[in-house]
């Protein structure tokens, strides 16, 4: 059953409802699929986060991926492949870092493209588009005419140069399809092994869709703020300015107008340090249930600060910390149990071998017993299912390694190849 908290004027809750509100606002209350996952739950997932970070470090497994699975349990990860890139009912866009989202929600971010065109990008592209005007036209006109490019299938792909600055190697061809996407020119869809692939923008959102007039940077920012708010259920101004990355001084604005339009309630959450800001129609679960991984990039925890005033749990990827000085590991995922972070596993697939590694695991203070072990195990088995991998392997290593081998026992997991819907 489900509270619904909103309500006129400054509202006081303790850190346990500000946990189940956010977790709420995220799906994690939602019921469950009864059978098979398809896109139609994906799309309320969608309709709950609004925008989903990319990453193609596929370590595990891609992390967009991750956050359906979270909410849903063990789908076909290529169900949101279809979804994005060959139905187009979702657009890539830089949101919260690169992101796809709602193609409906592509006029929202207009604004946003206009400052990269006056320059609020980083140097090095804005100078290179400066300095090629010609060039980067025609590459937009070859991928009008062709429809779908490439970059390494350009007519012109122009080589990096010696002296390349922030390029990072990359071709000036390369750099005009960037500059391009980044100017809304051009979308992304991606194909094989997560490669970009461009075209016209209007092809992927639709031309209604295209043809939407554009709001004013006002008018899209006081929606976006809303939207962050709705998706965060509770959060501070930091955390609503960093959910589509909106700037902190048009935010903090823009929530006061919303508190006194009775869009957004102010609120207090004893243990935060800064005010926060509600959504007066969040509802908070009476009860979060079930054990799941997280990715690194879910939006419950893509805020580290955040995450730790929420779980109490001090999280920091580990990826670029020399072997010798990480502390839990190279790719540390949280494990959720009924709402609270219980553990974390540095995990990795080994797909050659069919094979999911768990090479840490750690538990959390007081968390260190044979029923959260099992639990987790639950939660790893999923994981198993989803990077459509056998058997599952547990190292020594970490407090809780011990305990989840002896609950996995060493036995087989079947791999669930036929999950999803069409």
């Amino acid at each position: 059953m489900l509270w619904l908290v909103g309500r006129a004027g400054h509202w006081n809750m303790s850190p346990d409802v500000a946990r189940r509100l956010a977790l709420g606002a995220q799906g994690f209350g939602d019921k469950p699929p009864g059978a098979s996952v398809t896109r139609r739950h994906l799309r309320r997932v969608m309709g709950r986060l609004r925008v989903l970070q990319l990453d193609s470090i596929p370590v595990v497994i891609r992390t967009q991926y991750l956050p359906f699975h979270s909410r849903l349990g063990p789908y076909s990860a290529g169900l949101l492949d279809r979804i994005a890139y060959q139905d187009d009912e979702w657009f890539e866009a830089w949101a919260h870092e690169a992101s796809l989202l709602p193609v409906a929600s592509e006029p929202l971010f207009r604004w946003m493209k206009e400052r990269v065109r006056s320059g609020h990008t980083w140097k090095w592209i804005y100078d290179f588009a400066w300095k090629e005007p010609a060039y980067v036209q025609s590459v937009l006109e070859e991928v009008r005419e062709r429809g779908t490019v490439a970059p390494s299938a350009l007519s012109d792909p122009r080589p990096v140069a010696k002296k390349s600055g922030g390029w990072g190697g990359r071709s000036q061809g390369t750099l005009a399809l960037d500059w391009l996407f980044r100017v809304g020119e051009l979308g992304i869809r991606r194909r094989g092994n997560f490669e970009k692939h461009f075209s016209p923008l209007v092809d992927i959102v639709g031309a209604s869709i295209a043809s939407t007039p554009t709001p004013s940077a006002a008018e899209a920012l006081r929606e976006l703020t809303v939207q962050s708010v709705q998706a965060l259920g509770v959060g501070t101004a930091t955390d609503v300015a960093d959910y589509f990355r909106l700037p902190i001084r048009e935010v903090r604005s823009m929530l006061a107008e919303l508190v006194e339009d009775g869009l957004v309630l102010d609120a207090t959450v004893p243990g935060w340090k800064h005010p926060a800001f509600a959504d007066p129609a969040g509802r908070v679960p009476r009860t979060i249930e079930g054990a799941t991984v997280l990715s690194p990039f879910d939006p419950v925890v893509w805020k580290r600060d955040r995450a730790e005033r929420l779980f109490d749990f001090e999280y920091k990827i580990e990826i670029y910390v020399p072997e010798a000085k990480r502390r839990w590991g190279y790719y540390v995922l949280p494990v959720m149990v009924d709402g609270h972070i219980v553990s974390r596993l540095d995990v990795k697939t080994d797909r050659k071998r069919g094979v999911l590694q768990i090479k840490a695991a750690h538990a959390e203070p007081g968390r260190k017993d044979l029923a959260t072990a099992a639990q987790v195990v639950g939660a790893i088995e999923d994981l198993a299912r989803l990077v459509e991998v056998e058997r599952v392997e547990v190292a020594r290593k970490g407090n809780l390694a011990s305990l989840l081998r002896g609950v996995l026992g060493g036995t087989p997991i079947t791999a669930a190849r036929a999950l999803g819907g069409r």
